[in-house]
């Protein structure tokens, strides 16, 4: 047996006494995301040095606290710096800072079910009732008294999908944040989690709540940012007979070495975790528990594991997430998705049901359009791009191979133009 057959076999017997089954052996094999000097994959230093001088003058303009950003293309590190500070004490930010990234957990809530998908476990419109019976024959608000919060309703049209809940279409709402306040009153009276708790709640008895409670509108008629992605996050559970927490740790981070994302951190991790700050009197100082407590990631029950806002990372962890979808869905020998279901994600999954053109939505995926690069500064078409509540950002754009990911944890405005110019000046950086 020639050495790259010993190589290619040991490394299968690794494989499959980890007992993966949602993800396969490959004989492709990224390499993990190493540093690289710019030059070498034909991006500039000097637009590098802008971004830096950029960020260290919005330290200097007070609009930020701290910020972590990140750059990579050809699968390679160019630019990875921490600025500010993790707290309003004074901690120095550090690059391997944990962050709660909100939203940005929808993306690898998607790529689970989808690994799922792949296995032929359902499809993409079957009804979700089929899995979670208690949403079977759902009902759309009609009229809503203030006084007393009782409503009435009428049957929805159809029945919600899988495919409904993963573009947000599905006519569920998001309960403290949805822009409806009968939506919110009502959320609020049945006792919803939708955003982060250390009360020990579960995902099953969220999402059952949600399922008896009426919906914004018929299913596939418009888009309403939701909860649909939490409902998916009690499916996994459903389909896969273990937990949200443990699938996502076994077939995606533990093989992906995505070491420091999780729903809840462990003690020896906590002093990582980067405090929300907001302004008060142009100072930063730490943010209060409010509707959310903030000491969730590491307190508490750590029970309530939510596929829509729930998770925490660092930016190199997040960028082997990305990167795993820049290579076609396979990162260091292992395949977790077929390129051919990425293209399915990424497809225009809503019509004009999002935005003005600029953007389409595929699977829980923002994804540039023609229309959006004429715009300039958003990448290539394909760039697929979202945000978390606590100020983090992401874009990953297939065609020039590049990713990048700032985060930062604010809550209220503050002036930050830190996003927009970032991803901006990145797309310059490109020579060749």
């Amino acid at each position: 047996m020639t050495l790259k057959k010993t190589y290619l076999w040991l490394i299968i017997v690794m494989l499959c006494n980890l007992n993966l089954t949602a993800q396969t052996t490959t004989a492709r094999r990224s390499s993990p995301l190493n540093v690289a000097p710019p030059l070498s994959i034909s991006l500039s230093s000097e637009k590098l040095e802008r971004i830096d001088k950029m960020l260290k003058q919005s330290l200097e303009d007070n609009t930020i606290p701290g910020a972590v950003a990140l750059i990579v293309r050809n699968g390679r590190i160019v630019f990875h710096e921490a600025y500010g500070n993790a707290n309003a004490n004074g901690k120095k930010l550090q690059k391997d800072a944990i962050f709660r990234i909100a939203s940005q957990s929808k993306a690898i809530t998607s790529t689970a079910v989808m690994m799922l998908w792949e296995e032929g476990k359902f499809r993409l419109d079957d009804p979700i009732s089929q899995y979670i019976p208690e949403f079977k024959n759902p009902e759309v608000l009609v009229n809503f008294k203030y006084a007393d919060t009782t409503y009435t309703a009428r049957p929805a049209n159809k029945e919600i999908t899988i495919r409904h809940l993963l573009t947000h279409t599905s006519g569920l709402g998001y309960g403290i944040i949805d822009g409806d306040e009968r939506m919110k009153m009502l959320y609020q009276k049945a006792g919803t989690t939708d955003l982060f708790t250390t009360e020990p709640v579960t995902i099953k008895e969220v999402v059952l709540k949600l399922a008896k409670l009426p919906l914004h509108h018929d299913p596939g008629e418009k888009f309403t940012y939701s909860m649909g992605l939490d409902v998916l996050g009690y499916f996994i559970e459903v389909i896969s007979g273990m937990s949200f927490e443990t699938y996502l740790q076994k077939h995606l981070f533990e093989p992906l070495g995505m070491d420091d994302t999780g729903f809840y951190l462990p003690a020896s991790k906590g002093d990582r975790l980067v405090a929300i700050q907001h302004k008060v009197d142009d100072k930063w100082e730490n943010y209060p528990n409010t509707f959310y407590d903030v000491n969730y990631p590491i307190k508490g029950a750590k029970t309530f594991f939510s596929g829509g806002a729930g998770l925490s990372s660092t930016a190199k962890d997040y960028a082997t997430f990305l990167q795993m979808y820049l290579n076609g869905g396979e990162f260091n020998g292992v395949q977790f998705l077929s390129r051919t279901t990425i293209a399915t994600m990424m497809a225009n999954q809503t019509k004009d049901l999002f935005g003005d053109g600029d953007q389409h939505y595929g699977l829980a995926f923002g994804v540039l359009t023609e229309q959006g690069q004429a715009k300039g500064g958003l990448g290539s078409p394909g760039t697929f791009v979202w945000g978390g509540y606590f100020n983090t950002q992401y874009f990953a754009d297939p065609k020039e191979k590049i990713i990048g990911i700032i985060l930062k944890q604010t809550q209220g405005s503050t002036g930050d133009q830190t996003s927009w110019k970032f991803k901006q000046m990145v797309g310059t950086t490109i020579d060749y």
